[in-house]
Protein backbone atom coordinates (compact mmCIF):
# COMPACT_ATOMS: atom_id res chain seq x y z
CA UNK A 1 0.00 0.00 0.00
CA UNK A 2 1.39 3.51 -1.20
CA UNK A 3 2.42 5.75 2.04
CA UNK A 4 1.24 9.43 2.34
CA UNK A 5 1.97 12.43 3.64
CA UNK A 6 2.18 13.52 7.15
CA UNK A 7 3.52 16.47 9.10
CA UNK A 8 6.33 16.48 10.95
CA UNK A 9 5.94 16.48 14.94
CA UNK A 10 8.79 17.84 16.51
CA UNK A 11 7.05 17.82 20.27
CA UNK A 12 9.63 14.63 21.32
CA UNK A 13 12.58 16.11 19.94
CA UNK A 14 15.15 18.84 21.08
CA UNK A 15 14.43 21.74 19.01
CA UNK A 16 17.06 24.84 18.40
CA UNK A 17 15.76 27.53 20.41
CA UNK A 18 16.27 30.09 17.63
CA UNK A 19 15.23 28.45 14.28
CA UNK A 20 13.20 25.10 13.72
CA UNK A 21 16.27 22.61 12.77
CA UNK A 22 15.65 19.57 15.59
CA UNK A 23 17.93 16.92 17.49
CA UNK A 24 17.21 14.70 14.22
CA UNK A 25 19.67 16.48 11.70
CA UNK A 26 22.54 15.25 10.90
CA UNK A 27 25.66 16.81 12.65
CA UNK A 28 23.75 18.92 14.86
CA UNK A 29 25.12 20.52 17.86
CA UNK A 30 23.55 22.92 20.83
CA UNK A 31 25.25 25.77 22.83
CA UNK A 32 24.32 26.03 26.27
CA UNK A 33 21.62 28.45 25.15
CA UNK A 34 19.92 25.87 23.56
CA UNK A 35 20.92 27.76 19.91
CA UNK A 36 21.81 25.07 16.97
CA UNK A 37 25.23 24.57 15.33
CA UNK A 38 23.38 25.75 11.94
CA UNK A 39 22.47 29.01 12.72
CA UNK A 40 25.83 30.02 14.39
CA UNK A 41 27.32 28.58 10.92
CA UNK A 42 25.10 31.03 9.08
CA UNK A 43 25.73 33.56 11.64
CA UNK A 44 29.79 33.05 10.60
CA UNK A 45 28.92 33.78 7.26
CA UNK A 46 27.21 36.93 7.55
CA UNK A 47 30.05 38.11 9.29
CA UNK A 48 32.49 37.18 6.77
CA UNK A 49 30.71 38.33 3.93
CA UNK A 50 29.16 41.54 5.39
CA UNK A 51 26.08 40.28 4.54
CA UNK A 52 23.16 42.74 3.77
CA UNK A 53 25.50 45.84 4.83
CA UNK A 54 27.13 48.66 3.11
CA UNK A 55 30.55 47.43 3.25
CA UNK A 56 29.04 43.89 1.93
CA UNK A 57 27.03 45.70 -1.22
CA UNK A 58 30.77 47.76 -1.79
CA UNK A 59 32.48 44.37 -1.73
CA UNK A 60 29.80 42.79 -3.86
CA UNK A 61 30.57 45.95 -6.26
CA UNK A 62 34.56 45.50 -6.36
CA UNK A 63 33.92 42.22 -7.90
CA UNK A 64 31.69 42.98 -10.40
CA UNK A 65 34.08 45.70 -11.48
CA UNK A 66 36.81 42.92 -11.44
CA UNK A 67 33.73 40.64 -14.09
CA UNK A 68 33.57 43.71 -16.21
CA UNK A 69 37.43 43.79 -16.63
CA UNK A 70 37.74 40.05 -17.17
CA UNK A 71 34.60 39.96 -19.69
CA UNK A 72 36.27 42.91 -21.83
CA UNK A 73 36.35 41.98 -25.73
CA UNK A 74 34.27 38.88 -25.24
CA UNK A 75 30.56 38.33 -26.03
CA UNK A 76 29.49 37.98 -21.96
CA UNK A 77 31.32 38.73 -19.04
CA UNK A 78 29.66 36.03 -16.77
CA UNK A 79 27.41 33.07 -17.21
CA UNK A 80 24.13 32.94 -14.52
CA UNK A 81 22.23 29.52 -14.07
CA UNK A 82 18.54 30.09 -14.34
CA UNK A 83 16.15 27.13 -13.73
CA UNK A 84 12.85 29.50 -13.66
CA UNK A 85 12.84 29.85 -10.08
CA UNK A 86 13.00 33.26 -7.80
CA UNK A 87 16.47 33.00 -6.82
CA UNK A 88 18.01 32.92 -10.27
CA UNK A 89 15.03 35.08 -12.02
CA UNK A 90 15.71 38.04 -10.03
CA UNK A 91 19.96 37.45 -10.37
CA UNK A 92 19.81 37.65 -14.28
CA UNK A 93 18.07 41.08 -13.88
CA UNK A 94 20.43 42.29 -11.25
CA UNK A 95 23.45 41.41 -13.50
CA UNK A 96 22.44 43.53 -15.79
CA UNK A 97 21.70 46.15 -13.56
CA UNK A 98 24.88 45.97 -12.43
CA UNK A 99 26.03 46.93 -16.21
CA UNK A 100 27.01 42.82 -16.63
CA UNK A 101 26.35 40.66 -20.00
CA UNK A 102 25.21 37.35 -19.03
CA UNK A 103 24.58 34.50 -20.54
CA UNK A 104 22.22 32.39 -19.07
CA UNK A 105 22.40 28.68 -18.58
CA UNK A 106 20.18 26.18 -17.80
CA UNK A 107 20.09 22.04 -17.68
CA UNK A 108 17.01 20.81 -19.08
CA UNK A 109 16.27 17.45 -16.92
CA UNK A 110 13.05 16.88 -18.91
CA UNK A 111 10.88 17.30 -15.31
CA UNK A 112 10.48 21.36 -15.71
CA UNK A 113 7.26 22.61 -15.07
CA UNK A 114 5.21 24.76 -18.08
CA UNK A 115 5.56 27.37 -15.22
CA UNK A 116 9.29 27.20 -15.10
CA UNK A 117 9.79 27.01 -18.46
CA UNK A 118 7.59 30.05 -19.40
CA UNK A 119 9.38 32.23 -16.77
CA UNK A 120 12.61 31.84 -18.22
CA UNK A 121 11.35 32.97 -21.65
CA UNK A 122 9.81 35.26 -20.54
CA UNK A 123 12.26 37.28 -18.40
CA UNK A 124 15.31 36.31 -20.41
CA UNK A 125 13.01 37.17 -23.60
CA UNK A 126 12.36 40.57 -22.16
CA UNK A 127 16.22 41.56 -21.57
CA UNK A 128 17.42 39.89 -24.31
CA UNK A 129 19.51 37.66 -22.62
CA UNK A 130 21.09 34.99 -24.55
CA UNK A 131 20.42 31.26 -23.38
CA UNK A 132 23.12 28.27 -23.28
CA UNK A 133 20.85 24.98 -23.27
CA UNK A 134 22.13 21.40 -22.27
CA UNK A 135 19.38 18.69 -22.71
CA UNK A 136 19.77 15.51 -21.47
CA UNK A 137 17.98 13.00 -23.18
CA UNK A 138 14.59 12.03 -21.52
CA UNK A 139 14.83 8.45 -20.83
CA UNK A 140 18.21 8.63 -19.54
CA UNK A 141 17.07 11.13 -17.36
CA UNK A 142 14.55 9.18 -16.12
CA UNK A 143 16.94 6.03 -15.79
CA UNK A 144 19.68 7.90 -13.46
CA UNK A 145 16.74 8.95 -11.42
CA UNK A 146 15.64 5.84 -11.13
CA UNK A 147 18.45 4.13 -10.25
CA UNK A 148 18.36 6.62 -7.25
CA UNK A 149 15.26 5.41 -5.95
CA UNK A 150 16.55 1.79 -6.49
CA UNK A 151 19.57 2.74 -4.27
CA UNK A 152 17.35 3.42 -0.98
CA UNK A 153 18.93 6.82 -0.63
CA UNK A 154 17.85 10.18 0.45
CA UNK A 155 19.51 12.04 -2.47
CA UNK A 156 17.14 11.40 -5.20
CA UNK A 157 17.68 14.32 -7.68
CA UNK A 158 21.48 14.84 -6.69
CA UNK A 159 22.03 14.33 -10.64
CA UNK A 160 20.39 17.20 -11.45
CA UNK A 161 22.59 19.89 -9.03
CA UNK A 162 25.96 17.78 -10.72
CA UNK A 163 24.60 18.29 -13.67
CA UNK A 164 23.78 21.95 -13.73
CA UNK A 165 26.99 22.94 -12.10
CA UNK A 166 28.65 20.89 -15.11
CA UNK A 167 26.54 22.54 -17.85
CA UNK A 168 27.65 26.50 -16.08
CA UNK A 169 31.36 25.40 -16.56
CA UNK A 170 30.82 24.19 -20.05
CA UNK A 171 28.79 27.11 -21.12
CA UNK A 172 31.76 29.76 -19.35
CA UNK A 173 34.43 27.39 -20.94
CA UNK A 174 32.50 27.61 -24.25
CA UNK A 175 32.89 31.57 -24.20
CA UNK A 176 36.16 32.35 -22.37
CA UNK A 177 34.11 33.42 -19.26
CA UNK A 178 35.86 33.02 -15.90
CA UNK A 179 33.05 33.96 -13.39
CA UNK A 180 29.80 32.09 -12.91
CA UNK A 181 27.19 33.55 -10.95
CA UNK A 182 24.70 31.68 -8.55
CA UNK A 183 21.41 32.17 -7.30
CA UNK A 184 21.71 30.99 -3.73
CA UNK A 185 21.29 32.75 -0.56
CA UNK A 186 21.92 31.54 2.51
CA UNK A 187 19.91 33.97 4.45
CA UNK A 188 16.76 33.65 2.71
CA UNK A 189 17.35 29.53 2.08
CA UNK A 190 19.99 28.21 4.73
CA UNK A 191 22.33 26.15 4.34
CA UNK A 192 21.07 22.30 4.32
CA UNK A 193 22.98 19.72 6.51
CA UNK A 194 25.25 17.27 5.00
CA UNK A 195 22.72 14.10 4.59
CA UNK A 196 19.71 15.92 3.68
CA UNK A 197 21.55 15.88 0.58
CA UNK A 198 24.95 14.25 -0.79
CA UNK A 199 26.37 14.74 -4.55
CA UNK A 200 29.54 14.18 -6.33
CA UNK A 201 30.52 12.84 -9.87
CA UNK A 202 31.53 9.57 -8.55
CA UNK A 203 28.39 8.92 -6.65
CA UNK A 204 26.38 9.45 -9.07
CA UNK A 205 28.62 6.92 -11.60
CA UNK A 206 28.83 4.72 -8.81
CA UNK A 207 24.94 4.53 -8.35
CA UNK A 208 24.04 4.18 -12.03
CA UNK A 209 26.73 1.89 -12.84
CA UNK A 210 24.75 -0.73 -10.24
CA UNK A 211 21.34 0.18 -10.86
CA UNK A 212 20.93 1.89 -14.38
CA UNK A 213 19.70 -0.19 -17.38
CA UNK A 214 20.93 2.91 -19.91
CA UNK A 215 24.41 3.99 -20.69
CA UNK A 216 25.24 8.14 -19.59
CA UNK A 217 25.58 9.38 -23.00
CA UNK A 218 24.21 12.65 -22.42
CA UNK A 219 24.57 13.22 -18.79
CA UNK A 220 26.94 16.12 -18.34
CA UNK A 221 28.72 14.27 -15.14
CA UNK A 222 31.36 15.72 -13.39
CA UNK A 223 34.28 13.43 -12.64
CA UNK A 224 37.22 14.92 -10.38
CA UNK A 225 39.79 15.40 -12.72
CA UNK A 226 36.83 17.91 -14.45
CA UNK A 227 36.12 19.40 -11.05
CA UNK A 228 39.86 20.56 -10.97
CA UNK A 229 40.21 21.42 -14.16
CA UNK A 230 37.25 23.99 -13.91
CA UNK A 231 38.71 25.25 -10.56
CA UNK A 232 42.56 24.71 -10.56
CA UNK A 233 43.06 25.08 -14.59
CA UNK A 234 40.50 26.86 -15.73
CA UNK A 235 40.25 28.82 -12.66
CA UNK A 236 36.42 29.72 -13.00
CA UNK A 237 35.07 31.70 -10.17
CA UNK A 238 32.12 31.14 -8.44
CA UNK A 239 30.12 33.78 -7.20
CA UNK A 240 26.83 34.24 -4.77
CA UNK A 241 25.59 37.85 -4.57
CA UNK A 242 23.11 37.38 -2.99
CA UNK A 243 25.47 36.34 0.09
CA UNK A 244 26.77 39.81 0.26
CA UNK A 245 23.19 42.02 -0.33
CA UNK A 246 20.26 42.63 1.35
CA UNK A 247 17.80 40.20 0.00
CA UNK A 248 14.51 39.37 0.57
CA UNK A 249 12.46 36.42 -1.88
CA UNK A 250 8.76 38.17 -1.22
CA UNK A 251 10.39 41.10 -2.63
CA UNK A 252 12.08 39.65 -5.17
CA UNK A 253 9.09 37.81 -6.30
CA UNK A 254 7.27 40.97 -6.42
CA UNK A 255 9.16 42.81 -8.21
CA UNK A 256 9.46 39.38 -11.26
CA UNK A 257 5.77 39.23 -11.20
CA UNK A 258 5.38 43.29 -11.59
CA UNK A 259 8.29 43.52 -14.84
CA UNK A 260 7.83 40.04 -16.23
CA UNK A 261 4.63 38.58 -16.02
CA UNK A 262 6.37 36.06 -14.29
CA UNK A 263 4.65 33.27 -12.47
CA UNK A 264 5.11 31.69 -8.93
CA UNK A 265 4.92 28.10 -9.02
CA UNK A 266 3.69 27.69 -5.23
CA UNK A 267 7.00 27.04 -3.01
CA UNK A 268 10.50 26.52 -2.58
CA UNK A 269 11.94 23.59 -5.13
CA UNK A 270 8.65 23.71 -7.12
CA UNK A 271 9.67 24.93 -10.21
CA UNK A 272 10.95 21.19 -11.35
CA UNK A 273 8.65 18.08 -10.68
CA UNK A 274 11.28 15.85 -10.04
CA UNK A 275 12.28 18.44 -7.79
CA UNK A 276 9.05 18.91 -5.97
CA UNK A 277 8.45 14.96 -5.93
CA UNK A 278 11.86 14.84 -3.87
CA UNK A 279 11.39 17.01 -1.21
CA UNK A 280 7.38 16.84 -1.25
CA UNK A 281 7.37 13.14 -0.90
CA UNK A 282 10.02 10.93 -0.98
CA UNK A 283 12.61 12.05 1.61
CA UNK A 284 9.69 13.13 4.08
CA UNK A 285 8.19 9.73 3.63
CA UNK A 286 10.65 7.28 3.12
CA UNK A 287 13.39 8.87 5.62
CA UNK A 288 11.75 11.46 7.82
CA UNK A 289 13.38 14.68 5.95
CA UNK A 290 11.73 17.13 5.90
CA UNK A 291 13.81 19.68 3.82
CA UNK A 292 11.21 22.41 4.81
CA UNK A 293 13.34 23.06 7.70
CA UNK A 294 15.87 25.12 5.72
CA UNK A 295 13.96 27.85 4.57
CA UNK A 296 11.42 27.80 7.56
CA UNK A 297 14.59 28.21 9.61
CA UNK A 298 16.13 31.03 7.09
CA UNK A 299 12.75 32.83 7.68
CA UNK A 300 12.74 32.86 11.43
CA UNK A 301 16.54 33.76 11.45
CA UNK A 302 16.06 36.75 9.40
CA UNK A 303 12.85 37.81 11.06
CA UNK A 304 10.30 37.46 8.48
CA UNK A 305 7.92 34.95 10.40
CA UNK A 306 8.05 33.75 13.64
CA UNK A 307 9.10 30.50 15.16
CA UNK A 308 5.74 28.94 16.35
CA UNK A 309 3.95 30.27 12.58
CA UNK A 310 7.62 27.93 11.01
CA UNK A 311 6.73 25.40 13.38
CA UNK A 312 2.87 25.31 12.51
CA UNK A 313 3.61 24.75 8.80
CA UNK A 314 6.36 22.51 9.50
CA UNK A 315 3.40 20.49 11.20
CA UNK A 316 1.52 20.46 8.23
CA UNK A 317 1.59 17.85 5.07
CA UNK A 318 4.22 19.43 2.67
CA UNK A 319 2.19 20.17 -0.46
CA UNK A 320 2.50 18.15 -3.36
CA UNK A 321 0.73 18.10 -6.91
CA UNK A 322 -2.47 15.49 -7.02
CA UNK A 323 -1.34 14.07 -9.87
CA UNK A 324 2.59 14.08 -9.01
CA UNK A 325 2.74 10.14 -7.59
CA UNK A 326 1.44 8.69 -10.32
CA UNK A 327 3.45 10.61 -12.83
CA UNK A 328 6.19 10.11 -11.08
CA UNK A 329 5.68 6.14 -11.34
CA UNK A 330 4.79 6.64 -15.03
CA UNK A 331 7.49 7.92 -16.15
CA UNK A 332 10.20 5.81 -14.00
CA UNK A 333 7.90 2.21 -15.28
CA UNK A 334 6.76 1.43 -11.50
CA UNK A 335 4.23 -0.54 -11.03
CA UNK A 336 2.42 0.21 -7.59
CA UNK A 337 3.89 -2.78 -5.85
CA UNK A 338 7.31 -2.21 -7.27
CA UNK A 339 6.75 1.38 -6.09
CA UNK A 340 5.94 0.32 -2.52
CA UNK A 341 8.68 -2.48 -2.58
CA UNK A 342 11.45 0.20 -2.68
CA UNK A 343 10.17 2.98 -0.53
CA UNK A 344 9.75 -0.32 2.30
CA UNK A 345 13.58 -0.70 1.69
CA UNK A 346 16.03 -0.46 4.57
CA UNK A 347 17.38 3.58 3.73
CA UNK A 348 20.73 4.05 2.62
CA UNK A 349 23.19 7.19 2.68
CA UNK A 350 25.88 8.33 0.16
CA UNK A 351 28.47 6.51 2.96
CA UNK A 352 26.94 2.66 0.95
CA UNK A 353 28.27 3.90 -2.17
CA UNK A 354 31.60 5.15 -3.66
CA UNK A 355 32.03 8.78 -3.87
CA UNK A 356 34.65 11.29 -3.44
CA UNK A 357 33.68 12.45 -0.10
CA UNK A 358 37.05 10.98 2.07
CA UNK A 359 38.99 12.75 -0.97
CA UNK A 360 37.47 15.93 -0.36
CA UNK A 361 38.05 15.51 3.66
CA UNK A 362 41.83 14.54 2.47
CA UNK A 363 41.79 18.00 0.47
CA UNK A 364 40.41 20.38 2.76
CA UNK A 365 43.04 22.69 2.95
CA UNK A 366 43.15 23.05 -0.71
CA UNK A 367 39.40 23.46 -0.80
CA UNK A 368 40.10 26.20 1.70
CA UNK A 369 42.44 28.18 -0.42
CA UNK A 370 39.66 27.08 -3.17
CA UNK A 371 36.65 28.70 -1.62
CA UNK A 372 38.74 32.20 -0.28
CA UNK A 373 39.51 32.29 -3.85
CA UNK A 374 35.68 31.92 -5.06
CA UNK A 375 36.57 29.35 -6.41
CA UNK A 376 34.40 26.72 -4.93
CA UNK A 377 31.45 28.16 -3.11
CA UNK A 378 32.22 27.98 0.30
CA UNK A 379 28.83 26.21 1.64
CA UNK A 380 30.95 23.48 -0.29
CA UNK A 381 33.96 23.53 1.97
CA UNK A 382 31.66 23.49 5.30
CA UNK A 383 29.56 20.38 4.18
CA UNK A 384 31.58 18.22 2.06
CA UNK A 385 35.76 18.80 3.51
CA UNK A 386 34.31 18.28 7.27
CA UNK A 387 35.15 14.41 8.12
CA UNK A 388 32.46 12.66 8.22
CA UNK A 389 30.34 11.61 11.47
CA UNK A 390 28.52 8.10 11.55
Amino acid sequence: MTLTLKGTDLSARKVCARCIYDEGVRGIEFDAGGVCSFCRMVDGLKAQYETGTPAGERRLMAIVEEIRRAGKGKPYDCVVGVSGGTDSSYLVAKALEWGLRPLAAHYDNTWNTAIATENIRKVLGRLKVDLYTHVIDNKEADDIIRSFFLASVPDLDSATDIALAETLYRAASKYGVRYILEGHSFVAEGVSPLGALYMDGQYIASVHRRFGRLPMRTYPNMPFAAFMKWTLFKRIRKVRPLWYIAYSKSDAREFLEREFDWQYYGGHHLENRITAFHHSYYNPVKFGIDNRNNSLSASVRAGIMSRDEALRIYAAPPYMEPDLLPYFKKRLELTDAEFDRVMALPPKTFRDYPTYKRRFERLRPLFYLLAKSNLVPMSFYLKYCRKSTA
